[in-house]
């Protein structure tokens, strides 16, 4: 047994949706007490720092439903059916930017809500952007606005709350520190 393992007893799923499914597990706790835990299944995501020549991040404004305002994120997306994420990232990349690479260089995975959700979320740089004249656009039901912004400027972004999302302020900590340590 796992170190404080939770042992599922049983398990419900009570929706299923296109972006999540919901379950709820009762569970036998370490001690021996059952309890519930209500999950959020996630097929993945993935996420691209992708800097033009003059070193600027390329982000996206877009409203968010479950924050009823817009913020300023990094491109992601989530994981289609049976795609591998530097695919992923390289279509949503495209999609949200117009913008091509030449590489995806995975930097690090990490969960986004562990507590509650198995959203895992891939982490890639984009190693010398370009533009793509054919762009594939966003999806229908996805309008963003596409801004260049320098890490300084990023970083007044967080301060402004304005880039609100871990994931993007993952990103703009990952480029200042390679700044300080250049």
């Amino acid at each position: 047994m796992k170190k404080f393992e939770e042992k599922t007893l049983t398990s419900e799923t009570i929706y299923q949706g296109k972006i999540i499914d919901l379950q709820i597990d009762e569970v036998e706790l370490p001690n021996g007490k059952t309890s519930k835990r209500e999950l959020i299944k996630h097929p993945g995501a993935v996420a691209v720092i992708a800097l033009t020549p003059e070193g600027r991040i390329v982000m996206v404004e877009q409203y968010r439903k479950a924050l009823e305002k817009s913020i300023v994120e990094i491109p992601a997306g989530k994981l289609e059916p049976g795609e591998e994420p530097v695919k992923t990232a390289a279509r949503e990349l495209e999609e949200e930017t117009g913008y091509g690479c030449e590489n995806l260089r995975h930097l690090i995975s990490f969960y986004t809500s562990p507590g509650f959700a198995d959203e895992l979320v891939h982490l890639y740089i984009a190693e010398n952007i370009t533009r793509i004249e054919d762009a594939r656009g966003p999806d229908e039901d996805e309008f963003v606005d596409l801004i260049e912004v320098t890490v300084e400027e990023a970083l007044n972004l967080i301060k402004e709350k304005k880039i609100y999302d871990a994931k993007t302020a993952y990103a703009v900590q990952y480029l200042q520190l390679q700044q300080f340590y250049k």
